[in-house]
């Protein structure tokens, strides 16, 4: 059984001079349950289907799985996802020793930039680059699944 242990951040600066590169993502949700997300991701020219299990409370962890698959049987499985979906660019941003992954989301979601890092240890030190704004970990907001219900764009700011 894998975990996933991630904070998210918003985005508050240019991030982009430091990136080592950047992928377009299209994902959708089979299922957007609290409790279980099966989600089916494009990621540039390969295709992913995962499931992730209910966060911790404090939103830091929680169980993982992922397989590969054809991105011919992803694009047909999009087609049977739930209303939805999400569309962003993936920048990889490298900070010493450490990658944040910086989504730019577009569609519904325009606005929105964040930063995910993953880590090994839910008490792993990390440096806070000047770009890096407030952080959302355990902010169900700003999960994917549920920006796809509730759009960044809809939320009354």
């Amino acid at each position: 059984m894998a975990k996933e242990i991630e904070r998210k951040f918003l985005v508050s600066g240019d991030f982009r001079s430091a990136s080592a590169g950047v992928e377009r993502i299209v994902q959708g949700y089979l299922c957007s349950d609290p409790e279980r997300t099966v989600r089916v991701r494009i990621k540039g020219q390969k295709a992913f289907l995962t499931i992730k299990g209910r966060s911790t409370a404090d939103g830091l962890s929680r169980y993982e799985w992922e397989k590969e698959i054809q991105v011919a049987e992803a694009e047909e499985l999009l087609k049977l996802c739930e209303r939805g979906v999400i569309e962003k660019d993936r920048y990889m941003v490298p900070v010493q020793g450490h990658v944040f992954e910086v989504d730019v989301f577009y569609g519904e979601n325009q606005g929105l930039v964040m930063a995910e890092l993953e880590l090994s240890d839910e008490s792993e030190s990390f440096h806070r680059p000047e770009w890096l704004g407030d952080e959302v970990t355990g902010d169900l907001r700003y999960y994917n699944s549920m920006l796809r219900n509730k759009p960044y764009t809809k939320w009354n700011k």
